[in-house]
């Protein structure tokens, strides 16, 4: 497992140089976002494409 300020590391030598602080926190974002997806999917506890579509179209139609 790669410790988080490695990870961060390379995430920021991925970036172009010249980049903002905005780019870096929305990258940090968008990566703690997709980790706490796949740990949730891991735990059982996300929903199914059928149950997404679903709620999604109750959504949707008001």
């Amino acid at each position: 497992m790669v410790a988080i300020k490695q990870e961060v590391q390379n995430m920021i030598q991925n970036l172009p140089d010249n980049c903002t602080y905005e780019d870096i926190q929305y990258h940090l974002y968008v990566v703690k976002k997709i980790k706490n997806g796949m740990n949730r999917a891991k735990k059982g506890e996300a929903s199914s494409h059928k149950d997404a579509k679903e709620r999604m179209a109750k959504w949707l139609s008001n």
